[in-house]
């Protein structure tokens, strides 16, 4: 006979059943996906929001030039169902940890349908290959825009009953970049244009300078594991004194020695530290690409402002 109490008792085990496999079934239906980068993992998040699982290969503050694979990241690939990565050659070796890996799971270039711009010009050939492309694309916020897209086109090709969301969430971040990119160019639009001209530790800010007008000039070329020579340093140390350019910029990825020799023998001061290639961790100055973007730029306005 169901008493009153065994009722209640199995009326309880039924509704914490209840809320219990849901949760389960939503942490172990979401889609693991794995980001090559920092930014490229903060932009896949904001899309996939809490249907994606987010795996990032080199964290904030790595360096993906140099980076070298590990077991693990090979064992992440495995189990992911999408695996996205920047294109343009950004990531050397990404080719042969998908072949090594054996993973099945689509690789999707977040920066495919960006126009390209060529690597640096004369000076900066520094033998590293990226296909003739410099691959730092992310720092156009258009350019930002067109992997928004793609990023949320693979994820609705792979989870087709989370379409809405990745739409609606794509579209509210395409807003937030939207208010971003004004931003910018109020800010760059209140620097006189004399003054619009800054050094940089390496060559990762040509898609900014096409954007937005700012003038990049780096001791290394688009790969921080080139070596500067000679050469470029003194050509740069001339046009600081020659331009009587303020200030110099090292990035989160770089070794700031050279910039510091820069500085010391030019009299620039060193700015802010910037980001190029990674996010700062999450408590940091950088720890989204919109705090990134908006970061560099208020860096770049005060020193050239002032």
């Amino acid at each position: 006979m169901l008493t009153r109490r065994n009722a209640m008792a199995l009326l309880t085990g039924l509704v914490m059943a209840g809320t219990a496999l849901p949760a389960a079934a939503q942490t172990a239906d979401k889609l693991k996906v794995v980001a090559t980068f920092s930014i490229l993992g903060d932009l896949v998040r904001n899309v996939g929001g809490d249907r994606v699982e987010v795996t990032t290969l080199v964290g904030p503050n790595g360096d993906a030039h140099v980076y070298s694979p590990s077991p693990a990241d090979g064992r992440r690939l495995t189990e992911a169902n999408i695996v996205f990565t920047n294109g343009l050659k950004f990531e050397g070796w990404i080719d042969r940890l998908v072949k090594s890996s054996g993973t099945k799971a689509p690789a999707v270039e977040a920066a495919k349908g960006v126009k390209a711009l060529k690597e640096a010009a004369a000076g900066h050939d520094h033998g590293h290959a990226h296909g003739n492309s410099d691959p730092h694309a992310w720092q156009s916020i258009g350019n930002a825009k067109i992997y928004v897209a793609n990023i949320r086109d693979a994820l609705i090709a792979a989870d087709q009953s989370g379409k809405a969301a990745y739409e609606a969430n794509a579209a509210d971040y395409l807003k937030k970049l939207d208010e971003l990119e004004q931003e910018i160019k109020g800010l760059v639009a209140r620097i006189p244009a004399d003054r619009r001209k800054i050094i940089t530790s390496h060559d990762a800010f040509r898609y900014f300078e096409d954007a937005y007008g700012i003038d990049f000039v780096a001791p290394q070329g688009v790969s921080t594991d080139a070596e500067a020579s000679a050469k470029d340093v003194a050509r740069i140390i001339q046009q600081i004194r020659r331009q009587n350019i303020k200030a110099v910029f090292v990035e989160n990825v770089s070794d700031a020695r050279l910039m510091e020799r820069i500085a010391k023998e030019t009299g620039a001061r060193i700015g802010e530290r910037v980001y190029s290639d990674a996010l700062s961790d999450e408590n940091g100055q950088a720890g989204t690409y919109i705090e990134m973007m908006r970061h560099n730029i208020r860096a770049f306005s005060t020193a050239l402002s002032s």
